[in-house]
This record gives C-alpha cells, sequence and structure tokens, in this order.
C-alpha cells in the first residue's frame, strides 16, 4: 500500500488504499483510486440505465456526494458510444462508473427481468447468452468477447464479466455448471479486454448457497489476479441467514488488497451488516425504484407517503436530512405528487439518494472513529426497536463481535 503513484503497477487502472480496520468486526475504510475518481468505501453506487439516472441529473449526483454509478452496457448502440467517445462524455458524469456485462446490472436478466431463451456454448467463439430483447422481442446473443467490447466502448472504470447466473435458489448440476461456466468465461473475457491500462474488469464470483462451490469459484478467480472481485448470485429471495454466511465466507477468502463488492444489496440493514462483513461496494436500483411508489428511505424504516397521515404534516422527510427535498418540501407537499407527477419521484430519489450516502458516510466515519460497533448497534435499534432486531442480523453481527 506504500505507493503514491497514481495506480500500483499491478494493476494500472486501480490502487486501492487502506484507510482503517475495524478491530471488532471485518469492517474497514478504503480509498479506490480509479482513473475517473477517487472512492471512499465502504460506498453504495446509485444505477442509472440508458445513460441516465431516473429522475436525477447527474449535477445532482455529484452534489449528493456519489462517487461511482452503474451504467448499463447494451441499451445506447455501440455506434453511439464510439462516437460520444464513452459514457463519461455521453451523459456528462466525470466520476467513477461501474458497468454491468449485460443488459440488467449484474447479469439478472436471466433469472428475472428477460425471457431466456439458452444458454449456448461450445467450441466456437460465438456462444453465450441468447434471449429476447426487452425493447423490441427480437433475438440477441451476448458472447463474452461481445460484452467487453461493448464495455471497452462505454470507458467505465469498472467493467463486469458476463457470468452465467442462476436464481441463488437453484440446487444440483445446474448451480454447478454456472459457476464452472463463469470461470470459462472470464477466461474469455480477460483475453477479450483490449484496454486494461484505463478500464479495469471485475470476476463474479458465483456458487449459490454452497461454501465448497464458492470456494473452488474464489480459488480459480484469485488465481487471474484481477483488480477485484464480486459476490454474485445473491439478493435474489434466499434466506436471510443463507445470504450473510455467504458474505462473510467469500469476504473471508477474497484478497484483503483487492476490493470487494456485494452486488445488489441496497437495504439500509443489509448495507450495515455486509460492511461489517468485510464488503466495500454495493449497488441497487432500490432507492430510485422505490421512490417511484412514493416511498422515503428514513433511519427508521420506509416512510409511505402515499398514506393520509402526512396530508396535513408540515415537516420534511427527515428533520436531520440537508438534502435539497427536505430543505425545501413538507411531507404534505410530498403526499399530494408522489405517484402523480414526475416531481414527485424527482425528489423522493433526491432524499434516498442522499439517504444511503449519509448511511455510508455514517459507516465509514464510525470505522475511522473507532467506533463502528455501537454505530450498527444505534442503527439496529433505531430501525427496527429494541428487542426486535431479525435474529439473521443477530447472527451475523454476533460472527464478527458485535451482540445486539
Amino acid at each position: 500500500m506504500g505507493s503514491h503513484a497514481p495506480f500500483s503497477a499491478r494493476s494500472p487502472a486501480l490502487r486501492l488504499e487502506i484507510v482503517a480496520q475495524c478491530p471488532t468486526t471485518k469492517a474497514r475504510v478504503t480509498r479506490m483510486h480509479l482513473p475517473h475518481f477517487v472512492a471512499d468505501m465502504p460506498m453504495f453506487m446509485p444505477v442509472g440505465t440508458q445513460g441516465t439516472m431516473k429522475g436525477l441529473t447527474t449535477q445532482q449526483l455529484e452534489d449528493l456526494d456519489c462517487h461511482v454509478i452503474l451504467g448499463n452496457t447494451y441499451h445506447l448502440g455501440q455506434a453511439l458510444l464510439d462516437e460520444a467517445q464513452g459514457l463519461h462524455k455521453f451523459m456528462n458524469w466525470n466520476r467513477g462508473l461501474l458497468t454491468a456485462s449485460s443488459i440488467d446490472s449484474g447479469g439478472f436478466q436471466m433469472v428475472s427481468l428477460l425471457k431466456l431463451a439458452e444458454i449456448t456454448e461450445a467450441s466456437w467463439m460465438a456462444d453465450g447468452v441468447e434471449f429476447e430483447a426487452p425493447h423490441d422481442g427480437s433475438r440477441m446473443l451476448l458472447t463474452p468477447e461481445k460484452s467487453i467490447d461493448l464495455q471497452n466502448s462505454i470507458g467505465a472504470d469498472i467493467m463486469m464479466q458476463l457470468d452465467d447466473v442462476v436464481s441463488s435458489l437453484t440446487t444440483g448440476p445446474r448451480l454447478e455448471e454456472a459457476m464452472y461456466r463463469s470461470i470459462r468465461w472470464l477466461d474469455r473475457c480477460i483475453k477479450a479486454h483490449k484496454r486494461p491500462q484505463e478500464q479495469n474488469l471485475f470476476g463474479i464470483i458465483q456458487g449459490g448457497l454452497e461454501p465448497a462451490l464458492r470456494r473452488i469459484c474464489i480459488d480459480e478467480m484469485v488465481k487471474r489476479d484481477l483488480p477485484g472481485y464480486a459476490i454474485g448470485g445473491l439478493s435474489g429471495g434466499e434466506e436471510k441467514d443463507q445470504f450473510w454466511r455467504i458474505v462473510t465466507l467469500c469476504t473471508d477468502l477474497l484478497p484483503k488488497d483487492k476490493p470487494r463488492y456485494c452486488m445488489g444489496v441496497g437495504y439500509a440493514e443489509d448495507l450495515v451488516v455486509c460492511s461489517a462483513l468485510g464488503v466495500d461496494m454495493f449497488d441497487c436500483v432500490f432507492p430510485t425504484r422505490t421512490a417511484r411508489f412514493g416511498n422515503a428511505l428514513t433511519a427508521s424504516g420506509p416512510m409511505v407517503l402515499r398514506q393520509t397521515q402526512y396530508e396535513h404534516d408540515y415537516r420534511p422527510i427527515e428533520e436531520d436530512c440537508d438534502c435539497l427535498t427536505c430543505k425545501g418540501y413538507t411531507r404534505a407537499y410530498l403526499h399530494t405528487v408522489v405517484t402523480k407527477e414526475t416531481i414527485g419521484c424527482h425528489l423522493v430519489s433526491i432524499h434516498n439518494i442522499s439517504y444511503q450516502m449519509r448511511l455510508m458516510r455514517g459507516i465509514r466515519e464510525s470505522i475511522i472513529a473507532g467506533t463502528f460497533p455501537e454505530f450498527v448497534r444505534t442503527f439496529m435499534v433505531k430501525r427496527f426497536g429494541e428487542g426486535n432486531i431479525p435474529q439473521w442480523i443477530v447472527n451475523a453481527m454476533q460472527s464478527v463481535n458485535i451482540y445486539l
């Protein structure tokens, strides 16, 4: 870690600086030096598709102190991105950008969003994921090579490999097949990557809820000495007690000097728990998606602004929030516009992203101050009430010496 060069020789486009390590848990504060920005972690990355964050401008995201956002690789068309000299310029975003290798962020189109036709793999190179395109129903084949080619055009700081994603509830031969295929596809992604000096390729650890498969996948992928690794295939409806055990197994085994990214995680309690278990990076559509339904995120849980109890409530969503929404608008006003006017979605999205950013900042500050266990206890009691903290959280925190 001693190097003060912009990037280490080992990984030309990424350097990880460890700022503080919690003495009680596996939580840590790091700074990830990327080509476009230096990101403080643990961090939450909002998700934007088609070159936009739903309901927010890039300037607003900057004002909210977002360090890295997610973009998708597929919707915009490669020719347009080449012409625009990449997605940073195209969407007027000068900070960190992470792109998922597939249609939906993180490959979940295979599980939920699209009708998956077929996963093919043969001796020729034109094999990958064949699916129906969501916008016009046409058949498309996404290969590891095509996925990387697209992401090289996008120019993201971090690119994700194309992986074979199955539901977290899948068991048996299909799970093992997907894990081994993800390793093979990673090798093809590495080979296809044309800009390793400027862009980082992350591998995605698969293996479902099977510790033995996760171990094999980590062992193989770590041999590739990538700039960073993601824990994939979770947040798909599995029991929370299984979820945290897989997360902590992965953070135990993944390299300490590389970023560790848990894909698709965005609920506040999950961010706190997984930070304690040693995760550095998170992403989820949740804050902006739930805003579209008129739900505001708060320290004591979601506030459903559609409810009549807010009709004459002239307080901000949260008294201690300094976002544009809380400084200028009341719950009563938001009650009248949410789910009816686009301004409602816009204002609640601003607050929700602000909430996630403040939460992550609080996590980082408490780790640096040496008060992270107290932060976790205070957060959980405020969120669930004394004596009502879910058992899975109690178990997870006990595993890293926090007793709730």
